[in-house]
């Protein structure tokens, strides 16, 4: 049976150098005269490798002109594009004589060949391009296959530089079956020529820009053999004015906005309300420009990032001016001594505020001599009154016999100083709650300082942060 085997091999190996060895004889100088004779010897066996050895490797020239970039999906991780493909190989000892066949190529039907079963490895969807039915066969057995192919290809894509993101999507061509002992691939034009006339003809590129494109060539080794390919690595870069126009910059505006808004007083209403209304008219933009965002499950882009962080220092900040306006509203009669060190002693020469208020206290003296008591008014006019301190002057009694203790006039003595203690308290009182209410205003201006210049310090160093990020 082996022996058998072997002489039916070295007859089909003697029958293919017999066929292929030798020119096409063609009655006419006619198209019709070279296709009989093509489909006597070719046509009829185009289910062989086209070689006279089986062990000769068939080489497959590829190359490939990039036509149009049609898209890439972020969320599936794929890449479109558009290509007009060539295939090119030789039908070893085929050859005819121009002016006995009339003719010095010729194109036939492609199931009328064999055709080697070359595709994409990163291949992702069914094959949607038109269909070529037919290839060229010149004279000296050169076939050459032309097609143009729709492309959805499989490209790992990587989002965080986004929109300032450069992406290199691969496509290897190569055998699905065929080993490399039988199939080898070999590359048909230069990287170098391929990129100048993808340029050229480039119809379609949207929001990408065709940077360069480069050719290797690649073996995947086996047990029972290896594949040999073709990977072209195409690289692009987005075109990133379409997002600086429509989410960086309306972005930067409201963190400005945001970030002025700490002119406007702690205390009142209006800060809290702007604030509030900043933050919904960002969450507002947001929504809108979702679309544009790209998406995946395993990669967050920094603009992602940004817009996050500049959320929540929105509502940091709108926090801020609640805390401030509760400081300030304080119910608290004293202020606590670790937050006068605290923020009086080390906060506020910090952000550059010192509490110049002086605290005078005024003596009132009771039946003051006029004269004193116009000096006195006089010099304490131009300061403000923070604290009033009433003492009572001493009433000189005469050493007179006891009366009883129902005298008309001890009684009325008693109820004037009850009245004077009294009266005392209250103005004491009324000048020393402003005071406490001036010391809590003042904390809290040191802290609405201190922790503006946190925001901005904060602000400055994320939007260095993404800058380098996005320049690297």
């Amino acid at each position: 049976m082996e022996l058998k085997k072997g002489i039916w091999l070295i007859y089909l190996h003697l029958m293919l150098f017999h066929v292929n060895g030798s020119a096409l004889n063609c009655t006419w100088p006619n198209a019709e005269s070279l296709y009989d004779a093509l489909d006597e010897t070719i046509f009829s066996k185009n289910h062989l490798r086209p070689v006279n050895l089986l062990e000769t490797p068939t080489n497959v020239s590829i190359s490939f002109i990039l036509v149009g970039i049609l898209g890439v999906n972020e969320k599936a991780q794929t890449f479109t594009t558009f290509l007009w493909i060539r295939l090119e190989w030789i039908i070893e000892g085929l050859t005819w004589d121009e002016k006995e066949c009339g003719s010095e190529k010729l194109s036939v039907k492609r199931e009328n060949l064999w055709i080697p079963d070359i595709f994409i490895l990163e291949f992702m969807d069914e094959d949607q391009s038109p269909i070529t039915p037919y290839v060229y066969i010149d004279s000296r057995g050169h076939v050459m296959d032309e097609k143009p192919l729709r492309v959805v290809s499989s490209c790992k894509l990587g989002i965080l530089k986004f929109p300032f993101d450069v992406q290199n999507c691969s496509l290897s061509f190569g055998s699905f079956i065929h080993y490399d002992s039988a199939i080898r691939m070999v590359l048909g034009l230069s990287a170098e020529r391929i990129l100048s006339q993808s340029r050229e003809v480039l119809q379609t590129e949207g929001e990408w820009e065709l940077l360069n494109i480069t050719a290797a060539e690649s073996l995947l080794s086996l047990d029972g053999g290896g594949y040999h390919d073709i990977v072209f690595n195409i690289l692009l870069k987005r075109r990133p004015v379409l997002y600086v126009v429509n989410l960086l910059i309306p972005s930067c505006f409201l963190n400005t906005v945001d970030l002025f808004s700490f002119l406007l007083p702690p205390q009142s209403v209006d800060r809290s309300a702007f604030k509030m209304t900043l933050i919904l008219g960002y969450t507002v933009f947001l929504l809108i420009m979702n679309d544009l965002l790209p998406v995946t499950g395993n990669t967050t882009p920094a603009i992602n990032v940004f817009f996050s962080i500049s959320l929540g220092m929105m509502v940091g900040s709108l926090l801020e001016t609640l805390f401030i306006t509760h400081i300030q509203n304080s119910s608290n009669p004293h202020v606590p001594r670790w937050v006068r060190i605290v923020v009086l002693q080390y906060l506020a020469p910090i952000v550059c505020l010192t509490n110049k208020q002086q605290i005078n206290r005024v003596t009132v003296d009771l039946n003051p001599n006029p004269t004193q008591l116009v000096t006195t008014v006089g010099m304490q006019a131009p300061f403000r009154i923070h604290h009033l301190e009433i003492k009572p002057r001493p009433i000189a009694v005469d050493h007179q016999p006891e009366k009883s203790a129902h005298d008309p006039v001890m009684e009325e003595l008693r109820k004037l100083s009850q009245d004077l203690r009294t009266i005392s308290r209250l103005v004491e009182r009324h000048f020393k709650e402003p005071q406490t209410l001036c010391d809590w205003t003042f904390i809290g201006i040191v802290l609405d300082r201190f922790l503006f210049l946190n925001y901005v310090l904060f602000l400055f160093s994320t939007l260095v942060a993404i800058s380098v990020l996005w320049t690297s």
